[in-house]
């Protein structure tokens, strides 16, 4: 089962209003009718099932069929006003403790590749930012790892490795100690 953004969705989402949190607004951007919870479940973590279920309930994502029969907006449509706060959306505090997902393991490491200089972090960094599968992401991280440590601090190099650790999901970690070694 696919999920799709409704129209009331794409207008919250142009707003801006701080209505959304963080983690429910990517979660929001990415469901455009081509990935399922358990895509969304393995770049969100496994409790994405009440957030989907949240955003349902308020009419921002539809599942399904329903899906398949929201047809996105045109892309010479206007830029529409904000949606007024009085009928915005609100959505429950993000339960506390750890998020281990692939999407904030992929958002980190990004973000310290961007501290780093040189052509080989930019072409590091695209490769990323491009990757989909697991398995890419994966490798990846192993390789800014090595960048990381042979480019920057001893004393930053570890603190990333120990904070990529606290975020990436468990089942990863092994695959990732195999490929940095």
């Amino acid at each position: 089962m696919t999920f799709q953004k409704t129209e009331k969705a794409r207008l919250l989402l142009q707003s801006h209003d701080g209505t959304l949190g963080l983690r429910e607004r990517r979660l929001l951007i990415l469901c455009n009718g081509q990935r399922n919870q358990g895509e969304l479940t393995m770049l969100f973590g496994e409790d994405v099932g009440p957030v989907l279920r949240q955003l349902q309930a308020l009419g921002l994502i539809v599942a399904g069929a329903a899906a398949a029969a929201t047809p996105a907006p045109a892309r010479t449509a206007p830029v529409p006003a904000a949606v007024p706060a009085a009928k915005a959306p609100t959505l429950p505090p993000a339960a506390t403790g750890p998020r281990r997902s692939l999407v904030a393991a992929k958002m980190y490491v990004l973000d310290m590749l961007q501290l780093q200089r040189g052509a080989e972090v930019v072409e590091l960094r695209n490769q990323i930012q491009a990757s989909r599968e697991p398995e890419a992401m994966l490798a990846g991280f192993a390789a800014a790892l090595h960048f990381i440590s042979t480019h920057a601090a001893a004393t930053l190099a570890q603190r990333v490795r120990e904070r990529l650790l606290e975020v990436l999901p468990e089942e990863h970690l092994p695959a990732l100690r195999q490929l940095v070694g």
